[in-house]
């Protein structure tokens, strides 16, 4: 079953926050993951604009997904 795009979105944050930890379990495999799931994401036509423009949809689902969080309080 193929992921959605908003779906392997989550998957590749979680996947880098795993890598992060110190001395991460199944290094290589979470670096496969983060491969695989970068080039499913690359490649999606949501991501395909042209150079030097970011869409506000693309904005929001990092942020829904994760890769803009902020921490309580923050402006």
């Amino acid at each position: 079953m193929a992921l959605s795009h908003t779906r392997a979105q989550q998957e590749w944050h979680d996947t880098y926050r795993a890598l992060a930890l110190s001395r991460p379990r199944r290094a290589t495999e979470l670096r496969r993951r983060l491969l695989a799931l970068s080039i499913r994401i690359h490649w999606h036509p949501l991501w395909s604009t042209p150079p030097g423009r970011t869409p506000a949809a693309r904005v929001e689902l990092r942020q829904r997904t994760g890769g803009g969080r902020r921490t309580v309080g923050a402006a």
